[in-house]
C-alpha cells in the first residue's frame, strides 16, 4: 500500500484560505441557542475504509453526528493524511465530495500545506490497516510515529494545538510513555482512549466520585490486545471513581486455565460479583463458561490495595463491569453497549469530547487514565508471554484526579462546545 501525493499548490492554497477565513460548518446545527464558529482540524489516519474508526469519527465531522447530512459538531475538516490506501479506500471519494485536501506527509496535513499551523486541533487515528504483530500479539500501529511527526511539526512552526489519539497510545509501553512525556514536555493538550467509556450503559449506572467500592469484576471479549484495551478502559472509568483513587498499579499478572478459575474457587475474587458481570453480557456459546478454553484473566493490584479483575472470554460478545458497593447486599452491573445505528453512536459521544477539547483547549478527561490502561495491557500481555509471571509495575504508579465526565445519552450533542462539560 502507498499514499500518493494528490495535492497541487492551487488546491492547498484554497484549503488554507478556507481555514483562515473561519469557514462555518456546512450542515445544519439545530438546537444550539448561540451560533458557534467551527474549529478546524487536521486528521492523520492509518486507513479510511467503511466502518473503520476513521469512517465513524471523521465521517461525523463531514456528514453529521448520524452521518446522514444532519446536525454535527462545530468542527471543520481542513486536511487529511492517510497512511495506507487499499481498494476499499473511501478517503479520496470523501475528500473530493467535501473539498478536503489530502497530503502525502503528516507535516503538510498539519500545516495544510502552508508555512504555519492554521488548524485548531489534530485527530490521530492509528487503528486498522496492514501493520505487523509483535511476539506478544500487539499490532504495531503507527501511533507513536504519527504523534512524533505531529509534534515535530508543532516544534518546527512554533505552535501547539490539542491532539486526540484514538485508542491506546503505544501500543507498547515504551511508546505510550514516550508519547505522554512528549505531550507534557511540549504542553500539548492531549487526550486518548476508547469510545466505550462514553457509550450507553445497560442498565444505566452512574457512580459519584468518591464512591466506596469494595470489589469489581470486568468481562471483555475477543482479541486480548484490541478488545482487552476497550475492556480495561470500561473497568477503569468506573473504579477510578472509588474513594481515594487514583494512584496507579503495583503489579499485574495474566492467568489462564485452572489458575484463572482458582481465583474464584479460592475466594480471592467474589463469585457473586463475577456472576453479576457475566449476567450483563450476551453469550455466543451456551454451556459452562469454564469450558471456554481460550479464556484469560487480567489480574492486577492497585497501589491502594484494590484488586483489578478482568476476565477475557470468547463465549460472550460484549463488555461489562460489576461492582460491590459498600452497604449494598447485591452487586450492581452494567454492559457497555456497542450500538451500530445510527452510525455507531458511541463514536458520536467520543467525538463530542474531542470537539470540547478543541474548542476549550483543555482535555475533557485525564489522558492519564488511558496511559494507565495502556500500561496495564502491555504489562499483562508481557506476563502472558512470560507464562503468567507476576510483574511488579513501579512504572504504573500513575496518579491522577478523575472527573465526572458524562456518558451517553449525555451530554447533549448540540450543546455549546466552548462551555466545559465538567466544571
Amino acid at each position: 500500500m502507498k499514499n500518493p501525493q494528490l495535492m497541487t499548490r492551487r488546491d492547498w492554497l484554497a484549503g488554507a484560505a478556507a481555514v483562515a477565513s473561519g469557514a462555518t460548518v456546512q450542515h445544519a446545527r439545530a438546537n444550539i441557542t448561540e451560533p458557534v464558529k467551527a474549529k478546524s482540524v487536521a486528521a492523520v489516519v492509518s486507513i479510511y475504509e467503511p466502518k473503520t474508526h476513521a469512517d465513524v469519527l471523521i465521517g461525523k465531522i463531514l456528514e453529521g453526528w448520524k452521518q446522514d447530512g444532519g446536525a454535527g459538531p462545530a468542527l471543520k475538516l481542513s486536511s487529511l493524511y492517510v497512511d495506507q490506501v487499499s481498494d476499499r479506500d473511501m478517503s479520496r471519494q470523501m475528500a473530493a465530495k467535501y473539498n478536503v485536501p489530502i497530503f502525502d506527509t503528516i507535516e503538510k496535513a498539519v500545516t495544510v500545506g502552508s508555512d504555519r499551523i492554521p488548524v485548531d486541533g489534530v485527530i490521530s487515528i492509528g487503528e486498522h490497516g496492514d501493520y505487523p504483530l509483535n511476539s506478544k500479539g500487539q499490532q504495531l500501529y503507527p501511533r507513536r510515529r504519527f504523534f512524533k511527526e505531529i509534534t515535530d511539526t508543532f516544534q518546527k512552526y512554533h505552535r501547539v494545538v490539542p491532539v486526540f489519539n484514538d485508542k491506546h497510545p503505544g501500543p507498547v509501553w515504551v511508546d505510550a510513555k514516550w508519547m505522554y512525556d512528549r505531550a507534557q514536555e511540549l504542553k500539548v493538550p492531549f487526550m486518548a482512549g476508547s469510545s466505550l467509556p462514553l457509550t450507553y450503559r445497560k442498565p444505566e449506572l452512574k457512580l459519584p466520585l468518591g464512591t466506596e467500592i469494595e470489589s469489581a469484576v470486568g468481562i471483555g471479549y475477543s482479541e486480548l490486545d484490541r478488545y482487552g484495551f476497550h475492556a480495561l478502559e470500561c473497568f477503569q472509568c468506573l473504579v477510578e471513581r472509588r474513594r481515594g483513587a487514583e494512584s496507579g498499579v503495583e503489579w499485574v499478572q495474566y492467568l489462564e486455565g485452572d489458575a484463572m478459575w482458582n481465583v474464584l474457587d479460592e475466594g480471592l475474587v467474589s463469585q457473586d460479583v463475577f456472576n453479576a458481570a457475566l449476567a450483563a453480557v450476551p453469550k455466543v456459546r451456551q454451556g459452562d463458561v469454564r469450558d471456554d478454553s481460550d479464556a484469560g484473566l487480567f489480574l492486577f493490584k492497585y497501589n491502594d490495595g484494590f484488586l483489578g479483575v478482568l476476565f477475557m472470554l470468547q463465549s460472550v460478545n460484549r463488555t461489562s463491569v460489576a461492582l460491590k458497593l459498600k452497604g449494598q447486599a447485591k452487586p450492581v452491573a452494567t454492559q457497555f453497549e456497542e450500538r451500530t445505528e445510527p452510525a455507531h453512536p458511541h463514536f458520536a459521544y467520543l467525538l463530542k469530547s474531542i470537539e470540547s477539547m478543541i474548542h476549550t483547549g483543555r482535555p475533557s478527561y485525564p489522558v492519564e487514565r488511558t496511559i494507565l490502561t495502556s500500561g496495564i495491557l502491555d504489562r499483562t500481555l508481557t506476563s502472558r508471554f512470560l507464562d503468567g509471571k507476576k510483574l511488579k509495575t513501579p512504572e504504573l504508579a500513575i496518579r491522577y484526579q478523575p472527573v465526572a465526565y458524562p456518558h451517553a445519552p449525555q451530554p447533549d450533542l448540540s450543546s455549546n462546545p466552548s462551555q466545559p462539560l465538567v466544571k
